[in-house]
């Protein structure tokens, strides 16, 4: 089997109003949150996805139901690392990972390095193993209408030689 395995995540989630913005781990202010069943951070979710796709078991909705009340209102970073202890279950360490966050506002250039520091914490991983990005959809579709939030994710891993 060949060492080295990508995976890619997606994910949306519905911007409303009196909601806590959740985002790469870290709490952003704003005046509009995701809708989710968890806390709903679009980031956190795509690292899952893709993390999960590149060792074949399937997405974070398989394994983390949001009919299942025990996820109800958790923290992504638990569904983050519950997947990184899968992974590593299977074998797989991170190599790295890569995340696009699309959002008209508010600006998310400020709070990238702290992103990154929470993540990476979690993940168990370098910060220089997280690349986070973010763009807007110049007032383009649902994004551009500040009704939601859009992420991408490529990830790299691979099992280390014995």
């Amino acid at each position: 089997m060949f060492p080295f395995r990508i995976g890619q995540g997606y994910d949306v989630h519905q911007l409303v109003e009196d909601r806590p913005f959740w985002l790469g781990g870290i709490l952003i202010p704003h005046t509009h949150g995701a809708k989710g069943h968890s806390d709903a951070d679009v980031v956190c979710h795509v690292l899952c996805d893709a993390l999960l796709g590149a060792a074949n078991m399937r997405n974070i909705g398989y394994h983390f139901s949001d009919t299942d009340p025990q996820w109800k209102g958790v923290d992504s970073k638990v569904l983050l690392a519950k997947v990184l202890e899968m992974i590593r279950e299977k074998g797989f360490e991170v190599g790295n990972v890569d995340v696009t966050i699309v959002l008209q506002r508010p600006k998310l250039n400020p709070h990238i390095p702290e992103m990154k520091t929470c993540l990476a914490a979690v993940m168990k991983v370098s910060e220089e193993d997280i690349s986070i990005k973010a763009t807007t959809s110049e007032h383009l579709g649902f994004v551009g209408r500040e009704e939601g939030i859009a992420a991408h994710c490529v990830a790299l891993i691979y099992r280390p030689e014995k």
